[in-house]
């Protein structure tokens, strides 16, 4: 390239040497700050950021126009800034590094086969329930742990251990009974405890969307956990997993993605035609 520029008069060009090592450094290098650029506007610490650009820019003009006192604030306030950066944005550090731990698998949790996934009964026992539920327009929230331990949601709630059958589930979530407000968590084919409370997402979603949905959606972001939605307003069946509402699913489809497990999830466009529902930045 460089005898072509010469041969047609154009001046000299410096092309750098770039190597093999070279190319993989700027590329994870471009990967990195791609997840981290894009991280920041889907979260909070747009927000925060913006008010540490909005610093910077006061601690550069007191540079420059030599302002003492502005300088020793300054000065003083970035001798703090790393721990200060961390308490600020400890909420989203968090998720960032759950959603990082989740895509990682280091094969030392030796429980999916008891946690993951569910027997055939149970899945009957489930889909035939949720089904009933979301054509009475009976509201219910269940959450179905898998490799992450669920046991700080199942404190919050009442203790109960019993088989999962269709009729334990529908009488939970019958109006006005003692247990029908919250959500029941599933772990080893067995109903674990009921009246859970799930953290509310922080994202923005559909103003049509009520509080079991959003509450799916945040457990669904802080845990790997299958989360199943029966709309009282519609009737609509949702399923949240990995930070997505999977709405409007049909009883094939629920039953495919129960009895699937991992497997729905990274071939869910090509064996289950759901409407996905993205949620907002």
């Amino acid at each position: 390239m460089t005898r072509f520029f010469d041969s047609v008069g154009v001046p000299q060009i410096y092309f750098p040497n770039i190597g093999f090592s070279e190319a993989v450094d700027i590329t994870i290098m471009a990967v990195l700050i791609y997840y981290i650029v894009n991280w920041i506007r889907k979260t909070h610490a747009w927000t925060l950021l913006k008010g540490i650009l909005i610093f910077a820019v006061i601690a550069f003009l007191a540079h420059l126009f030599e302002l003492v006192t502005v300088m020793w604030v300054v000065q003083n306030a970035f001798a703090m800034g790393l721990i200060a950066l961390v308490i600020l944005f400890q909420p989203e550090l968090r998720k960032a590094l759950e959603k990082i731990g989740k895509g990682v698998d280091l094969g030392l949790g030796g429980n999916e086969d008891r946690k993951g996934r569910l027997a055939a009964e149970v899945i009957d026992e489930i889909t035939e329930a949720v089904m009933l539920m979301a054509s009475r327009r009976t509201g219910a929230l269940i959450c179905i742990e898998r490799d992450v331990s669920l046991e700080d949601l199942a404190n919050t709630g009442i203790m109960i251990d019993g088989l999962v059958t269709r009729q334990l589930l529908i009488n939970i979530f019958v109006n006005r009974t003692p247990l029908h407000d919250g959500a029941i968590i599933i772990r080893y084919n067995r109903v674990v405890s009921a009246t859970c409370i799930l953290p509310l997402t922080t994202s923005e979603v559909d103003h049509e969307l009520g509080t079991r949905h959003r509450a799916a959606l945040g457990a669904s972001e802080a845990s790997d956990a299958l989360i199943l939605v029966v709309s009282e307003e519609t009737g609509s069946i949702t399923v949240a997993v990995n930070g997505e509402l999977n709405r409007h699913l049909e009883e094939a489809q629920l039953r495919q993605l129960l009895a699937t497990g991992r497997k729905a999830e990274r071939k869910k466009r090509r064996l289950i035609p759901w409407k996905k529902q993205k949620t907002l930045p």
